[in-house]
Parts: C-alpha cells; sequence; structure tokens
C-alpha cells in the first residue's frame, strides 16, 4: 500500500433548539428545531471535514473556524468544507471517498440522502458513488436516541500527489 493513501475520522453532535433551522449535509429539512452552534450546526458536514482534517493531520474544524469569529457566525458547512478541501489541495492531497453516518431520531432523514451525496461529491470534486452518507437513529438510546440531539460519524480516505 502506498504511504501516500490516509484515513481521516470524524464525529460531531449538537443539542437541537427551538428557533434554529435543521441543516444536515448542506440540506435545509424541515423540522421543529434547528442545531445549537456557531456556524449554521451541520454537524454531518463537520464530522466530513474533521475526518479529511485529520486524514492530513491538519488538526481539526475548531482550529481553522473557531467558533466566536464573526466571519464564521451563520455560515454555511459547505462553505467551511470548501475551504477544507483548499487546504488539502495546498498540501498536495485529494479526497478519495467518504463514509458518513448521520444518528437522529427524528427527523427521517431518508428522503435527503441524495441530495446530501450529491452535495459532498459537487464540494469534494469526486463522484457521487465515492460519497456514502447513511442515517441512523440510536433507536431510543441516549440522548441522541431520545431526540435532544444530531450526531455525525465520518471517515475519510485521501491520497497524497507525487
Amino acid at each position: 500500500m502506498s504511504d501516500n493513501i490516509r484515513i481521516g475520522f470524524g464525529y460531531d453532535a449538537h443539542p437541537l433548539v427551538s428557533g434554529r433551522k435543521l441543516v444536515l449535509g448542506g440540506v435545509e429539512i424541515p423540522f421543529s428545531k434547528g442545531l445549537e452552534g456557531w456556524s449554521d450546526a451541520d454537524v454531518l458536514t463537520h464530522a466530513v471535514m474533521d475526518a479529511l482534517l485529520g486524514a492530513a493531520a491538519l488538526g481539526d474544524i475548531g482550529r481553522h473556524f473557531p467558533p466566536g469569529e464573526a466571519e464564521f457566525k451563520e455560515v454555511s458547512s459547505l462553505f467551511l468544507l470548501d475551504k477544507v478541501v483548499e487546504k488539502l489541495e495546498e498540501g498536495g492531497y485529494s479526497v478519495v471517498n467518504i463514509d458518513a453516518t448521520v444518528v437522529a431520531a427524528q427527523p427521517h432523514l431518508r428522503e435527503y440522502i441524495d441530495e446530501m451525496r450529491h452535495n459532498f461529491s459537487h464540494v469534494l470534486g469526486i463522484s457521487e458513488d465515492k460519497v456514502s452518507v447513511k442515517a441512523g437513529s440510536n433507536n431510543g438510546v441516549g440522548s441522541i436516541g431520545t431526540g435532544e440531539g444530531i450526531a455525525a460519524y465520518a471517515v475519510a480516505l485521501i491520497e497524497g500527489k507525487k
């Protein structure tokens, strides 16, 4: 195996609150609550970003886009993902594939998965068949399973250019 292949893992979770839009994978999803956070709080995109940054040993999203900085207030996480891709390219890396899972008791996400995959494919510059997005419910277990928040996990494979 080439030493230019790297794997990264990402995770994020935010509580659900009233008065915010729910955005996951860059898709605005009709729901009575949204995720609390400084940006749009898109936990799925944040997990993908952390997986990519981790694979390149570039730290985490808080290092690059600190909460509390005005320029990141309510910004689209897909915009931030594009900035992560730029950082990868500057380091000589390209994205090979992404596998991500969003965990939410509500709302049901099945009908939005294809659009999420499309959004990631577009921003990452890879084909949709290299982007996997899945959804789970946590089956009533813990705060995520009881609907208090939403979490996401992601694994990214990147490759260095020689």
